[in-house]
């Protein structure tokens, strides 16, 4: 396996890039997208700051709705859309599209939660002091809620490593793409081994940094 990895370092160096760069570009956009969203789940929701009950159940509905459409038929339902916004449907570029659409009502879930988790009372007595909704959510819900937000972002940002490697069966070039052509058509499978070892560190490393990050902000 040595021997191959030294053989392929430029496919696997070029396949770790693509994937950086499918994960970096998707993972930026559902954020915002996402943490926009969980906000609202948590503000506009029954009894509390900005309740608006319809808006509510209409934003819960359609994101459970998209996060039950599995990744791969996602990729295939929206190529019209895809095409459409940055006109191709394979590549790096291909595949930003379909992984914001998975990712994004994902990361809008753990927000809410994470956002929930914050204390009603240190909500009540903002308020009590006089505090506007607007300091609410961004002194006391985003605030207190970092730590959990960050947890979140990392599971996301785990979860959408794995959906860019299954974007290589659509040509969207990463480890995936390598893991296909060279370790299944090719059936050269210390490519596919190799693959995985390279997906499972990048794992490895995210999770770490997440945790680290996470208890750095729990301890201020």
């Amino acid at each position: 396996m040595l021997n191959n990895l030294l053989d392929k370092s430029d496919l696997y160096w070029k396949s770790i890039v693509e994937t950086a760069t499918m994960v970096g570009y998707s993972l930026v956009i559902s954020v915002i997208i996402g943490l926009v969203l969980g906000v609202l789940l948590v503000i506009l929701r029954p009894n509390h700051i900005y309740e608006n009950k319809a808006v509510y159940h209409v934003l819960n509905i359609v994101i459970n709705v998209v996060r039950s459409i599995p990744f791969i038929i996602i990729m295939v339902a929206i190529i019209p859309l895809t095409k459409l916004l940055v006109g191709t449907t394979i590549g790096v570029k291909g595949a930003i599209v379909p992984l914001v659409f998975y990712t994004a009502p994902y990361i809008a879930r753990l927000m809410e939660t994470a956002l929930l988790e914050v204390d009603p009372g240190i909500i009540e007595a903002y308020q009590a002091m006089g505090a506007s909704r607007k300091q609410i959510v961004f002194k006391v819900l985003l605030k207190e809620a970092r730590p959990g937000i960050i947890l979140g972002l990392t599971i996301a940002t785990i979860g959408l490593v794995g959906a860019s490697a299954m974007a290589g069966i659509m040509g969207a070039g990463g480890l995936g793409d390598v893991a296909i052509r060279y370790g299944y058509q090719r059936w050269e499978p210390d490519v596919m081994y190799t693959s995985v070892i390279l997906l499972i560190i990048i794992v490895q490393g995210i999770q770490s940094i997440g945790n680290a990050l996470s208890k750095s902000l729990r301890k201020k």
